[in-house]
């Protein structure tokens, strides 16, 4: 980090060390929220609370709390400068780059079909993933890309201002940062990928502290937002019915994996936001919104 920056912890009601760990060290302002805001909402209050400083960067980093930085920053803020956006590499713990997850192009109908009905997971190299997941491509290689990993990404805040941060509505997380770069994009920026930038990010952290029974209906209800706001109206609604149909099959095998019937709930939920918004797509309720 460079020594002017400055580095803005968000806490979102952690329950373990973190906050006494996190102001045991010097040069690091904390924001302790008293329940959990969702990701977007705390990139949003550290980016406000950042360019509330007497001497506010124009350069913000958005660092994933299981992302730990190995290099400088100089080449991400010389192409945020050129581009609007910029990121980096992350590698795992073993120092191996995160192949399909370090960058990735924007999502399609067909794509999160392929997500949703398990193709790309049986099959991880079809064609469809190759492309989403950018396996045809170098991970050395300097270029533009369509949508890098929030964990790992910095934006200019004239940017950020412009696109009026992160859509808070992706809540708890889940596509925010997909979102975000799309909408970028479609504001005439660019996305620079600089694999000179590497982060060891071990991934899964805050995810974990989330309820297992409410992931999936916190991804669903994610990737809807998504779709209703990216895809037309016929595509968006192809994909709430792969939602609706594919669900029960993966409660089943949820099921057999945890011995419990709880996975049936969480189906339950995703199929109804799924159907209601099947049959009136242009409805204002939001599926973030599930309990």
């Amino acid at each position: 980090m460079a020594p002017s920056a400055t580095a803005f912890v968000i806490d979102n009601a952690s329950r373990d060390r973190t906050l006494e760990e996190v102001r045991a060290r010097k040069g690091v302002r904390v924001i302790a929220n008293d329940k959990n805001l969702g990701f977007a909402a705390a990139v949003n209050q550290g980016v406000r609370a950042a360019s509330q400083e007497p001497v506010a960067s124009e350069h913000l980093l958005m660092l994933n709390p299981d992302t730990r930085l190995l290099t400088a920053l100089d080449d991400l803020e010389h192409a945020s400068r050129e581009y609007g956006l910029a990121s980096g590499k992350l590698l795992d713990k073993t120092g191996s780059p995160q192949e399909g997850f370090t960058i990735r192009r924007f999502p399609t109908p067909l794509t999160l079909w392929f997500e949703l009905c398990g193709f790309n997971r049986l099959w991880p190299s079809n064609p469809v993933n190759r492309s989403y997941r950018y396996l045809d491509r170098d991970l050395d290689e300097a270029g533009p890309v369509e949508q890098p990993a929030g964990a790992l990404l910095m934006f200019r805040k004239d940017v950020w201002e412009q696109l009026g941060g992160l859509d808070e509505k992706f809540y708890p997380v889940w596509f925010e940062d997909v979102d975000f770069c799309r909408r970028a994009e479609e504001a005439g920026y660019k996305i620079e990928y600089t694999p000179g930038v590497a982060a060891e990010h071990l991934g899964g952290h805050s995810v974990s502290e989330i309820p297992e029974g409410c992931r999936a209906v916190y991804w669903c209800a994610s990737l809807l937002r998504y779709a209703s706001k990216h895809f037309a109206s016929s595509a968006y609604c192809g994909v709430c019915l792969a939602v609706a149909l594919t669900s029960v099959p993966r409660a089943v095998v949820g099921m057999i994996r945890a011995r419990s019937t709880s996975p049936i709930l969480s189906c339950i939920t995703i199929v109804g936001f799924a159907v209601r918004r099947l049959l009136s797509p242009g409805t204002s309720g939001e599926p973030g919104q599930v309990s």
